[in-house]
């Protein structure tokens, strides 16, 4: 299977046999001895190509994941011993990287001293296929795509404002109150702005028209503190705000379900094992300490 999909995906088998360490002829021995087990023609071959046949697509789609499976459990078995070494190329999203995912870096290195660590961080999502990535960091809600991603830990919603507007413009009692407040909504203006706050009904969607919006938290969270209006915020941008009562949460029992940290990464190329040990880390260290407080 291995000799199927290696040159398959390398257009050959001579390109095959020099990734796999074998000679043209064993790669296609290989192939053929494949095809008589499972009395089926997997590729049709000419002098100069080769074509996968309908049985051929169907099995190699199949095979892929399985060689991927084995591959990565010989990884595992030698990371038992193996040091990790090598350039780790990390994305993630900018309050986020700086504030919780920079100090997991750090002490990632401290443990294995023979890891360079690439860490870009800004708000866009980045593929791992186009950007060269080893795995991307991105909270909330994705698209789907052929990428695999791994839930790294929840992290809790809220709402919050400053004292000051709560004085000037009251405290919301319950989500249609909102209607009569200003609010800062992450996100783009547009027609059909919602927030998904508990306790509404089916939908749980509540229309919103912001006053303010933007594609980074900590924007909303300095127009809040600057009496600007209420904000709906991932707890860890907020934490040391409502700790210190510059803060304070609203509409407190309406919050929205805990979002989800992810890992992203593509899913049929080998995930070396600085990647893997990464993002173990990650999810041990974010169970211990959940970013922003407890779900």
């Amino acid at each position: 299977m291995k000799a199927l999909v290696t040159a398959v995906d390398e257009g050959g088998f001579a390109a095959a046999g020099r990734r796999l360490g074998l000679s043209r002829v064993q790669v296609s021995r290989l192939v053929t001895a494949l095809e008589d087990h499972l009395s089926s023609q997997l590729l049709v071959r000419t002098t100069r190509t080769m074509a996968l046949t309908e049985a051929g697509q169907v099995f190699v789609e199949r095979a892929r994941i399985l060689v991927n499976d084995m591959e990565e459990a010989e990884a595992a078995t030698g990371d038992l011993t193996a040091k990790l070494k090598g350039l780790l190329q990390i994305n993630a999203p900018m309050t986020f990287g700086v504030s919780h995912i920079a100090p997991a870096v750090s002490d990632f290195m401290r443990q294995h001293t023979g890891i360079k660590v690439s860490l870009i961080v800004n708000d866009r999502f980045v593929d791992p296929y186009e950007d060269g990535c080893d795995l991307t960091l991105r909270i909330g809600d994705l698209e789907p795509s052929s990428l695999i991603a791994r839930k790294i830990c929840p992290i809790r919603r809220l709402m919050c404002a400053s004292p000051g507007y709560i004085d000037a413009r009251g405290r919301p009692r319950t989500p249609a109150d909102l209607a009569e407040h200003a609010v800062l909504h992450y996100g783009q203006m547009g027609n059909d702005l919602h927030w998904p706050l508990r306790g509404l009904g089916a939908s749980n969607r509540l229309p919103v028209a912001p006053v303010l919006c933007s594609n980074n938290g900590d924007v909303l969270k300095m127009a809040s503190m600057a009496d600007q209006g209420i904000a709906l915020l991932p707890a860890f941008i907020v934490a040391d705000e409502l700790a210190s009562g510059s803060l304070v949460p609203v509409l407190e029992g309406f919050e929205p379900a805990p979002i989800a940290l992810h890992a992203v990464y593509p899913p049929d190329r080998y995930r070396p094992a600085k990647t893997r040990a990464f993002v173990e880390f990650l999810s041990q260290r974010f169970h211990r300490r959940p970013p922003g407080g407890p779900v």
